[in-house]
Parts: C-alpha cells; structure tokens; sequence
C-alpha cells in the first residue's frame, strides 16, 4: 500500500491513498450505497458531485444479490468507475444482533466481487455494554483478525483492521495496540455512530485520540458513520483520514436539511443558506411543494453538496495551517462539540508531538479556548527546554504586550528604550528586557520575531482565563532565568 503525506495541520493531513482502482485524496468521505435504494446514482456521485469513492455493505449485496456482483465484478454492478469499499455486516451485527454469514465467507466475497478496500468481519462494542461485554467484543475481533492473516491471500485490496472498545478507552488502547502490530493497510475506529447519536462528542475525542495514539501513523484512520459535516473538521484534527456516512439520505428521508453548522427541518427554513445547484435554484416553500419522493431526492443532493464543500474547506484549512480556526467555529455550532474540544485541550501534548511548528500564515486567538493551540505548547515547551538568558544579566525589566508587534517596535517600547539609552554602558548590560503576552506568557526580547510570538493576532480585552494563564507563566520566570 501507498499512502503518502502531502500536507499536515494539528493531526490532520492531506494525503494520497492509492488503491488498485486508482488514487484517493484525503480527507475522504465515502458516500454509503444501497444497491436497493439508490436516491442519488453512484454514476452521479461521481460525475455531479466530485466523489471519487463509494462504500457499501458485502453482507447486504451477498444477501440479496448472492452471485450477480460477482460476475458483473462490484464496480460495474454498482455503476460506479472508482474505489469501492466494502462493510463486512458488523453494522448489522450491532443493530440486529447478528449476521447469517461467518468471516471466511464474507472475506472471500470481498475478494470475489473486487472490492478495493475491504473489512474484516468485526464485532462491534455497543454504547451500552458494560466493561466485560465490550471486553468480550475486543477480544474477538482481535482473533479473528489474527486468523484472518493465518488465511490471507496476496491480493491488491487494502484490508481494514477495525479497533473496538466503544467508550471504554482502556479496551480502545489494548485493541489498538494489538490491531496495529498486524499488517493492515487501513485501521478504523468501530462502534461510533451510538456515541455521536447520544451526541457524547467529548467521548469520541477520547476514543479517537487513543486509538490515534497507539496505532501506526503511517496508516490511514476510517471513523465509521462519522455522517455530518458539522464534526468532520474536528474529527479530522484528531487524525481521522476516511470517513463513510449514510445520513445524507437518511436525514433526506426525514426533511432534514444539513449544514456545516447543524441540522435544519426544511419545514422551518425560509430561506436556503446554501449556494449549491439545488439551492441556488428554488425555495424551501417550492421544495416542501414537491411529492415526497422528489423532496427527497432534492433534500440528499443538497446534503451531499454539503458534506462534499466540507470536506474541501478542511483541505484548504490545512494547506493554510489553519484546521485550529476551523475547529474552533464550527465546535462553537453545538454544546456538546465544543465539550469535546475542551477535552481535546487537555490532551494536546501528544498533538503538539505531531503538529507542524511552522505555517505559512499567522495564528488568530479568540479565546482562552485557543491557549491549547500546539504552537503555544511547542513554543513554551522550547522555551523551557532550551532558552539561556545573558550571562551578564541581573536585573529583570518585564514589559507588557502591545497591540503591535512586534513589540519592540511598539510605541510603547520605543520611549523605554530611550530611557534605557541614557543609562551607563555598565548598567544597560545587566538589564534583560522581556515581554509578557497572551497566550505565549514570556517573550525575552530577542525572540520576539520568532514564530509564532509576532506572527499572530488576539482578540482583546483579554478573558480571564487567559490573563491567568499569563501571570502563571511569569511566575514560571524564576525556573528560565
């Protein structure tokens, strides 16, 4: 497997994944395909729409189709002239309990029909379970990903080795572990689609961020029904890489018109904030005129234009350097997003590891909320680490932040520095000049044109958190000078 990264920001990146049908570009989301209820043609998702790959369930197709997507071979069965991935029915498994079919079987149906990216048959951790149950889920999918190497063909699809554990994040890191000490090309985060209908986003962070943790980097992440563009750039910045949903036509089915920020009932819309082909032509009150079919119809298009326009936001935030922004907004959309990036906030020292220390553009802080920003800690951390202040310097002058940076070119600084000229040579030596500022705390002076210290823009009055913060940094003075 080829999977090279061409950009990255916080834990998200965009790469290329190449599979036998051609090559992908990350972030990438897999529209899911019923071959029985097709609202929008895979032939359309690709040509209309910009979708380079599909997904769809092999249980479902083996059920009900048995030998046809063989012999026609999946992608002209589907109609769709690109990379397919392949569920294996652990869906099922968790919504019915289980399935009519063992994991031999279902692996060489994905092998027959041609799939690009397939799936191990997994058990997946209900939200639920109690800890011994979800334990017994983990357990299993680790052994049937041992036999199914025992068993394993060469071939040129692109097996997904799933991590179980749901919300109980000790069993997501033993699953983690061993899952990544196999030799799949792709891992996914199972069992998240109860987690984020019980809208426990704070939850998934933990999840993701530990499967994250314990999983080899070089291999993509899938979150399983991660369906709504209003957490796809947070999802992203916690290193998620694929992503597959089915709520486009679900919420179709039920008038629900999504946006990047939330989820609107057509019946309550006025007007459409949207410019995709379908909005930019009718109104809410035309659309609720249509029979339910065409509504229907019109309601998936547009959400599938939404989803799409995300995902190449997030693209564009990352070549930018500016995922963190991003994240910051649309977690703002919703209580419970913005309860996940606090607790991302408390866990961003393995993100600071990962994250790129220079960006092509400056940083913008809006809040305390911003202080977790990895440029922060690794400038700190640094700071700490390896700054050695004058030898010659005895007396400490501490200045305040200005609004221009940077800041020894401040008016303010300018008139102490005229001050400072008129001292004796022997006394201007001793001095060291620092700056204290939101959110970095303390700037000695010759670093004050390192990025990231100049390169940046702060909302004021400062909020208090963010005044604390920085008085706690100068009190970390004494253990840097």
């Amino acid at each position: 497997m080829s999977f090279e990264i061409k950009n990255k920001d916080l834990l998200g990146r965009i790469g290329k994944l190449e599979t036998k049908s051609g090559i992908l570009e990350t972030p990438l989301l897999f529209p899911v395909i019923n071959p029985s209820i097709q609202l929008v043609s895979p032939t359309r998702l690709k040509e209309e729409f910009g979708f380079d790959a599909v997904i769809t369930n092999a249980y479902i197709l083996k059920k009900r189709f048995q030998n046809k997507p063989i012999k026609l071979g999946l992608q002209k069965f589907l109609g769709f002239d690109g990379s397919i991935m392949t569920d294996s029915g652990a869906y099922q498994i968790l919504v019915y309990g289980g399935v009519e079919v063992n994991q031999a079987e279902i692996i060489e149906y994905q092998r027959k029909i041609g799939s690009d990216i397939a799936t191990i048959l997994d058990i997946p951790t209900g939200w639920k379970v109690s800890q011994e149950q979800a334990k017994e889920t983990v357990k299993i999918t680790i052994q049937r990903a041992k036999d199914f190497f025992e068993t394993k063909t060469e071939d040129k699809i692109l097996w997904v080795g799933p991590v179980q554990g749901g919300r109980h994040i000790e069993l997501v890191k033993e699953s983690a572990k061993k899952m990544g000490k196999m030799p799949f090309q792709i891992h996914a985060l199972g069992s998240p689609t109860e987690v984020m209908e019980n809208y426990r986003f704070d939850v998934l962070a933990d999840m993701i961020l530990t499967a994250k943790k314990y999983l080899p980097l070089n291999r993509p992440l899938h979150l399983f029904g991660a369906g709504h563009p209003f957490m796809f750039s947070l999802a992203v910045a916690l290193g998620c890489d694929l992503f597959d949903s089915a709520s486009y036509a679900l919420y179709a089915r039920q008038n629900r018109y999504m946006t990047e920020n939330g989820t609107w009932q057509l019946k309550k819309l006025k007007y459409f904030p949207c410019s995709c082909p379908n909005c930019s032509k009718e109104t809410p009150e035309e659309v609720l005129d249509k029979s339910a079919k065409e509504r229907e119809i019109f309601l998936a298009e547009h959400n599938l234009f939404a989803c799409i326009a995300e995902i190449r936001r997030i693209k564009q935030a990352i070549r930018e350097g500016r995922l963190w922004e991003l994240v910051e907004i649309r977690t703002r959309a919703h209580p419970a997003l913005f309860s996940a990036l606090k607790r991302v906030n408390k866990q961003t020292d393995f993100i600071e590891k990962l994250s790129p220390t220079i960006k092509n553009r400056g940083l913008f802080f809006f809040s305390s909320t911003s202080i977790a920003r990895p440029e922060v800690l690794q400038y700190k951390n640094n700071l700490l680490k390896n700054y050695q202040p004058p030898n010659h310097s005895k007396i400490l002058l501490l200045l305040p932040q200005t609004q221009k940076k940077p800041y020894h070119e401040s008016y303010e600084f300018k008139r102490i520095k005229k001050v400072i000229k008129n001292l004796e040579d022997e006394q201007k030596e001793v001095i060291h000049i620092c700056f204290y500022a939101a959110p970095f705390g303390l700037i000695p002076l010759e670093l004050d044109e390192v990025y990231p210290v100049s390169q940046n823009e702060i909302s004021f009055p400062l909020d208090k958190k963010n005044q604390r913060i920085c008085c706690k940094s100068n009190f970390r003075i004494h253990q840097i000078l």
